[in-house]
């Protein structure tokens, strides 16, 4: 028996708008990230919708919504497959991709119409500017800031990198 606990994982947080084509490329990396580290890193997706982007913020909230509901990453990845659906349809589109996924769509309409979840997209966002985030996806490991937004090339390696240093770090 041991009294050592577990250390806490590194988290990356991935500033992320799911009306973005380049957060749907983010994915493989996203992916790639969790097979190699697993629960020894935790991937938290923070709201960062787009001005440019007409449905982004109510995807946002869907998103937190989902989350609510039991199914964020999965609704998550759902969304940024559909980015053109989405740019075109709308919320209904949001709402089509929680009945696809067995969330119940009802409450999902109603979460959109009432902005339950506008705080947590607004906070993200507020907390993304304050710290130097402009676009997405944006990636925050450790205290360095790495923008996706311009290049996906090298990135992946780039927090593998943070992300084995921290873990070494916490012995």
């Amino acid at each position: 028996m041991s009294d050592s606990t577990p250390a806490a994982p590194v988290v990356l947080d991935v500033w992320c708008e799911l009306q973005c084509p380049d957060c749907h490329q983010a994915l493989t990396d996203v992916h790639a990230l969790r097979a190699k580290y697993g629960d020894r890193l935790e991937v938290r997706l923070r709201h960062f919708p787009l001005e440019k982007h007409k449905h982004a913020h109510a995807a946002a909230q869907a998103a937190e919504e989902a989350a609510d509901q039991g199914k964020g990453w999965p609704y998550i990845e759902a969304v940024l497959a559909r980015t053109d659906d989405l740019a075109r349809t709308g919320e209904p589109l949001l709402v089509e991709v929680a009945r696809e996924l067995g969330l119940d769509p009802e409450e999902m309409d109603t979460a959109l119409i009432d902005g339950r979840h506008m705080l947590i997209v607004d906070a993200d966002q507020a907390e993304g500017k304050a710290i130097g985030v402009t676009g997405t996806p944006t990636y925050v490991i450790g205290d360095e800031r790495l923008d996706g937004g311009k290049s996906q090339d090298g990135l992946r390696g780039r927090i593998e990198e943070i992300a084995d240093r921290l873990l070494a770090e916490r012995g």
